[in-house]
């Protein structure tokens, strides 16, 4: 039985969890270094090569050698994916090929700078999320990181270097890694090393010598890489022993364990044990064991209890709280489990004898410590007086004197009432264990009463047997020495039988303490499941907040760059200027802020972030009446209160996700009714340019030209251009409708470029017939690969624009040069400037009109632009000129040079 029960001599199941998920996923090795240039990547490859020749199959997934040729050289014998390659912003970015290396799944990979950032169209963009996919494939991993990049160090780092570092990673990630090998080279060495050009090229090193790499720097960097490590390597030996089932404490690495007591100087006992895991860079618990004496304390000791706790995890410390029969025993065991080195607990001011008869918590935690330290710290006992002076004075006038006299007083009447059966039983019938009724006495007494009134019962139990029940009758005195022993093992049995009693409902009491939460946490979900409108799901997490912690809540959501009053429970209709301030820092910051939290701790509420998938959506405010006296939250009222906020914000995610659902079916249905729309209008406008056209073509060709006047004949060309422009509206239109259907691809051609400037003057012409036209080529070579439609289509629709936004007779000028197989096209006109807010519009589809002067202007023209220039893996700004009014277009597309050209 004792087997079984002991928690210690059994394997945690976190633990045992945790090893068999691990054993379907990669191992992950990480070589992890101070600064740059230590060795990781050189170390990483000579272990691979180790592993190369034992059979393993090791490739190279991406390794950076920066030119160092003693790191490249391990490169040979060494597989290597090769890199893809990604287009962003006009330059060619290669990064690791994670598909490949997923379809070839080697048996290990080769990852170089875990931190770094992926090119912004990558599958993920961060390369240690390429890493978590290739662990969960069942692959190992080896991989470099520096200690700059902890996101938890970030702060730390910028301090030493007064640099900070951009590029970071969750500690989590070192946190589940199976290895880490710290590579670690001191700092006059690694000075060296870049003294001699073995790190950076002789102008970085120097420029390094000078602001990073200093002696100071690199010893703290040092420092914290190798605190790092021994913090990783403690969290796996303390996961080892719980799978292994090993009880500690194994004083590998100092761990501190402080017992918060309703003792008034434990707050005192924390900053105490603070101090302590400071000296000794250990991490450290504050442990309450809650047994059946918590449920009778009064609240301002409940209250200590609970600010002790709240501090704790203010100063960095793990608050735990755990159900208890015996404290000494159950500190013992949880020490144990948790390889803790020192134990600290606050010297017990209770006199000798109350530990005489209750036993000391600290002679037994001694005892029973065995390796563990165990630290008894003495408080101030003057300010102990008056502390317990105050604590228990008031006890005395309260009604927890009168419900304490109530049950002794009715435990008398149990004992009175058993004894009035036991007469009756006994007058009727005689049977010889007529003290089993007085044992039901003391059972029922410690059940509904407590300990000390069913002790009270035990022993008005025995006098009453003795005296009624015992030769000789009706006198306190014993004849028969066996009804002596008989007495005294009743009297052990009852007591016994009394602190068992007690101890069980108590443990019943939290049991189903902790259960009805569960349950009433369990209902909340199921109910926030069946909501499906942001208010009543706001509504029910107010009451649930409200009843389950007794505070008012009040809940407010963003709206724009505000936050509104969404529910108050009671109703609750604005916020003083104090309140609203801090529910705005803490809904800006992602934070705690208001009462009892380290911003704006005047308030009046504690104000939580609502934070979901995007972001913090708004707050919730909580507070206690206004005569309410100790913390606003225990350790366990906060993770409740957490649990309630995190399925809340699953519920808003949720429901927000439906309304992107509706809201894309709806776009996407309107855009399909549009494009049905579009190709409606363009075909029926089609239908009636080709009229226009055939009527245009008749007065020209017949001898109705000859007879029109001036007047007339400018009309007649002025409704022929705009018939010109429609029908590229119309054409714009079709295209439009292909780009949305990807049926537009770069189809390159050999073109002679003489002839593709000639054919464009002539529509040029013919878009700008009333604008003077300035074509300038410095292009002389004769034929060039690129696609000639897509690239003409661009250049239509901005002398389109032109055509609508500048002046008749003003100039355009057209200028063509190459560099670096690029054509470079710049476009300027001599109209009104662009407004310095609209300058990035014009990439949106049917945007506002891009020149003010105009409203003719689709917009999207300019857009189609931008698309066409993206397909050809070009560029297009547009920018206001310096020397005049007017705008400049600037045009960069790709080419592809013929076989005789290939050295231009």
């Amino acid at each position: 039985m004792d087997s079984i029960l002991d928690n210690t001599k059994r394997p945690s199941p976190e633990a045992l969890l945790e090893k068999a998920e691990e054993e379907h996923r990669g191992r992950l090795k990480v070589f992890l270094g101070a600064a740059p240039g230590v060795g990781k990547t050189y170390e990483m490859l000579e272990v691979a090569r180790v592993k190369k020749q034992q059979g393993i199959d090791v490739v190279i997934g991406i390794v950076e050698t920066h030119g160092r040729r003693e790191t490249q050289s391990l490169l040979q014998g060494l597989e290597i994916i090769p890199r893809k390659q990604v287009h962003y912003k006009n330059r060619v970015l290669e990064e690791m090929d994670l598909d490949a290396i997923l379809i070839r799944k080697p048996a290990l990979v080769l990852v170089d700078e875990l931190a770094h950032t992926n090119a912004p169209t990558s599958r993920h963009p961060k390369r240690y999320m390429d890493v978590e996919e290739i662990l969960a494939a069942g692959i190992d991993v080896y991989t470099t990181l520096n200690i700059q990049h902890l996101e938890s160090l970030n702060d730390v780092v910028a301090q030493i270097t007064s640099i900070r570092v951009r590029e970071t990673l969750p500690d989590s990630v070192i946190d589940r890694a199976d290895e880490i090998e710290l590579i670690d080279l001191t700092s006059k060495d690694l000075i060296q090393r870049l003294k001699e050009g073995k790190v950076y090229v002789a102008d970085q090193a120097q420029r390094a010598l000078k602001n990073y790499f200093t002696e100071g720097n690199l010893t703290a960097l040092r420092e914290l890489a190798l605190r790092r490590t021994a913090q990783r390597v403690d969290d796996q030996m303390l996961h080892y022993m719980q799978a292994h089932a090993i009880s500690g404490p194994w004083s590998a690495g100092e761990r501190v364990l402080v017992c918060v007591s309703e003792n008034p100087n434990v707050v005192d006992l924390v900053r105490y044990a603070r101090r302590m895991a400071d000296r000794l860079q250990a991490k450290w618990t504050s442990i309450y064991v809650e047994t059946q004496r918590y449920h009778t304390l009064n609240e301002q000791t409940r209250d200590r209890i609970a600010e002790a706790l709240n501090l704790s995890e203010q100063l960095g410390a793990d608050a735990v709280t755990i159900p208890g029969r015996n404290i000494a025993t159950d500190l013992i065991d949880y020490a144990k489990r948790h390889n803790i080195t020192q134990i600290i607990i606050g010297k017990s001011e209770r006199s000798r004898w109350f530990e005489i008869l209750h036993g000391s918590v600290v002679h037994d935690l001694v005892r029973k410590a065995g390796n563990i330290g165990v630290h008894v710290v003495a408080g101030n006992s003057d300010v102990l007086q008056e502390k317990v002076k105050n604590d228990t004075a008031p006890i005395h006038e309260t009604e927890y004197e009168t419900s304490i006299v109530s049950a002794y007083f009715y435990s008398s009447l149990t004992v009175l009432a058993a004894l009035s059966v036991g007469l009756v039983i006994n007058n009727v019938i005689n049977i010889p264990n007529i003290s089993m009724i007085f044992l039901a006495a003391v059972l029922f007494s410690a059940l509904r009463y407590g300990l000390w009134p069913s002790l009270w019962a035990s022993v008005l139990s025995v006098f009453s047997y003795s005296y009624f029940f015992l030769q000789p009758l009706y006198v306190l005195s014993i004849a028969k020495p066996s009804n002596i022993v008989a007495l005294v093992f009743f009297l052990i049995v009852a007591i016994l039988t009394s602190n068992l009693t007690v101890s069980l409902r108590s443990q019943v009491r939290i049991a189903r303490g902790r259960a009805n939460e569960t349950a009433e946490l369990y209902n909340f979900s199921k109910k926030l499941a069946a909501i499906g409108s942001i208010d009543d799901l706001l509504w029910a997490a107010a009451y649930q907040i409200a009843n389950m912690l007794k505070v008012k809540v009040v809940l407010l959501l963003s709206e724009g760059d505000d936050l509104l009053i969404k529910v108050g429970y009671p109703p609750e209709d604005q916020l003083d200027d104090t309140d609203m301030a801090a529910a705005k820092w803490a809904w800006h910051n992602e934070l705690a802020a208001g009462n009892g939290a380290d911003t704006l701790p005047g308030a009046k509420r504690l104000f939580l972030p609502l934070k979901t998938e995007r972001g913090s959506l708004g707050v919730i405010g909580i507070h206690k009446e206004e005569n309410s006296t100790g913390p606003l939250l225990s350790p366990d009222g906060r993770r409740l209160l957490d649990a309630i906020l995190g399925q809340t914000a699953i519920a808003l995610e949720r429901i927000h996700l439906v309304e992107d659902s509706d809201q894309a079916r709806f776009l996407t249905e309107a855009g399909r009714q549009l494009s049905i729309l579009l190709r409606a209008v363009a075909k029926d406008l089609k239908s009636m340019t080709q009229l226009f056209t055939n009527a245009i073509t008749t007065m020209e060709q017949g001898k109705g030209k000859d007879a029109l006047s001036n007047k007339n004949l400018l009309s007649l060309n002025e409704i022929k251009n705009k018939n010109h422009q429609i029908k590229w509206f119309i054409e714009n239109i079709y295209d439009l409708k292909k780009l949305d259907e990807n049926q537009i691809t770069v189809e390159p051609l050999t073109i002679n470029f003489e002839n593709f400037v000639t054919e464009l003057y002539k529509q040029i012409e013919e878009i700008l017939p009333y604008h003077k036209i300035d074509l300038q080529s410095d292009i002389d070579r004769q034929e060039f690969s690129f696609d000639g439609i897509l690239l003409k289509k661009i250049l239509y629709n901005i002398f389109f624009i032109i055509a609508q936004e500048t002046p008749v007779e003003t100039k355009v000028f057209i200028h063509f040069f190459i560099e670096q197989k690029y054509i470079y096209i710049e476009i300027k006109d001599e109209g009104p400037s662009v407004l310095p807010e609209e300058l990035e519009r014009f990439r949106k589809k049917f945007h506002e009109p891009l020149f003010r002067k105009s409203s003719a202007s689709f917009g999207l023209g300019l857009y189609l632009c931008c698309r066409f220039i993206q397909i050809l893996d070009g560029t297009i700004s547009v920018m206001n000129r310096e020397d005049q009014s007017g705008s400049i277009f600037n045009l960069k597309v790709p080419i592809s040079l013929s076989q005789d050209q290939s050295d231009f």
